[in-house]
């Protein structure tokens, strides 16, 4: 794998993330990555797919694709589950299969990505090919099936939330956990966590009052914890809208920024190994 990565902020991160995008990028920096932003980057096109208007998602595809190319073959890191899944599956469909297959082979979200590259490879069963899944060998145990990474999160209790594109289309289930209990953090058990948040792009604006009860209903079911994360903004919009309407108060922040704050000094530590 190379040193260097291109990392696509997505169209949330860009206007609404901007400190867990910095926060992405100190990370793989701290971590000995030489990071690329992705510049001149669009919508990947998955909101106008979704919509039906394909010759102007294969547009914006055309565009994304570009991007990825330009970085040769270093990896391209999504801060969005949502948007790494269409790049690497949709494009495939707007593309063609085999330009769609070169494209999404680079592809990458940012935890399925650090999970591979800090646990080895082939190590914990982590494999080789995007999408692989990271079995914790002891889901109790800070850190599970990586290497302790940092004490950033020592005695925080965190619940992540499974975005449903990272979690039915890429497969990312256990790497995100596995990376913040590596970092010190409790990850509790949560039985709404593989819930869609009810946001679904353009869904939340078509049926709002759908989408609204769908977050409360999971919201509702949340335990007491220091912090609810999230490897999708869309989903982040959602549900930390959604608290704060609700009178909450619990910080809602993206896998990136805790992560960051996690490993803290020990990233740049590792990077000098």
């Amino acid at each position: 794998m190379s040193d260097r990565v291109t990392l696509f902020a997505t169209c949330l991160g860009n206007n609404f993330f901007r400190d867990a995008v910095d926060d992405a990028i100190g990370l793989l920096r701290d971590l000995g990555f030489r990071v690329d932003l992705a510049r001149g980057e669009t919508c990947c096109g998955q909101p106008a797919h979704s919509s039906g208007y394909r010759r102007e998602a294969r547009r914006m595809a055309e565009r994304t694709a570009t991007l990825v190319d330009g970085g040769g073959r270093r990896p391209a890191i999504f801060l969005s589950g949502s948007c790494a899944s269409m790049v690497r599956n949709g494009y495939r469909e707007l593309l063609g299969e085999r330009r769609g297959a070169e494209i999404g082979d680079r592809v990458f979200e940012l935890g399925e990505f650090l999970a591979r590259e800090l646990g080895g490879e082939g190590a914990a069963g982590v494999a080789a090919a995007p999408g692989a899944d990271l079995e914790s060998a002891d889901a109790g145990e800070p850190g599970g099936a990586l290497p302790k990474l940092g004490e950033g999160l020592c005695g925080k209790r965190i619940a992540y939330h499974h975005g449903c594109h990272a979690l039915r289309e890429l497969e990312v289930r256990a790497q995100p956990p596995a990376l913040l209990r590596a970092c010190g953090a409790e990850t509790v058990a949560w039985e709404a966590a593989e819930e869609c948040c009810g946001f679904g792009g353009l869904f939340s604006t078509k049926f709002p009052e759908v989408s609204a009860a769908m977050a409360d209903r999971k919201l509702d079911t949340l335990p007491s914890v220091d912090a609810l994360t999230s490897a999708d903004p869309g989903c982040l919009m959602q549900l930390g809208g959604r608290l704060r309407r609700r009178g909450g108060t619990l910080p809602v922040r993206h896998l990136a920024s805790l992560l960051r704050e996690g490993m803290g000094a020990a990233a740049r530590g590792m990077a000098s190994r």
